[in-house]
């Protein structure tokens, strides 16, 4: 069990916070990844930050860096295979790949254009313990990306 404590004064009033974490959020999501790829038959390579992907569509013409603009069309959902946000029909989205998660700036890296993947993200990796509306705290998000485009 991990507790911390956190003191800051803040215009003269002592704010304290404190949390305790039963387990290790990562060996949580590393579990229940674990569990997804054996549930729905997947090979999956582990990257090193704790996500596991499957290229589908290796692509060709290089791949993005940080400091590309990326055209894709994308699904994100949950393991129970909820969707929360997706591209529709021949609908693409732009982004710097600077400005989004930083699974997403692991993720579109290993695609080159024209290129498909599945990618299964720790929370750690997308919004952790606090996430927008529509996501649940510390939640597994796997993403199926086509990077359609970059510059």
């Amino acid at each position: 069990m991990t507790r911390f404590f956190f003191c800051c004064l803040m215009g003269g009033a002592l704010l304290m916070a404190a949390g305790c974490k039963d387990e290790d959020q990562g060996e949580i999501d590393r579990a229940i990844i674990q569990k997804y790829i054996a549930d729905n038959s997947l090979t999956a390579t582990e990257h090193e930050s704790g996500m596991f992907y499957v290229i589908t569509v290796p692509g060709s013409g290089g791949s993005p860096t940080l400091a590309s603009t990326v055209k894709v069309k994308y699904r994100g959902y949950f393991t129970d295979n909820t969707t929360f946000d997706q591209t529709t029909g021949s609908n693409t989205i732009e982004f710097p790949l600077s400005n989004l998660i930083e699974g997403w700036q692991i993720a579109i890296p290993l695609l080159q254009k024209g290129g498909k993947g599945t990618f299964l993200l720790p929370s750690a990796l997308g919004y952790g313990s606090n996430p927008p509306p529509g996501i649940p705290a510390n939640a597994v998000l796997i993403f199926d990306i086509e990077l359609v485009d970059f510059s």
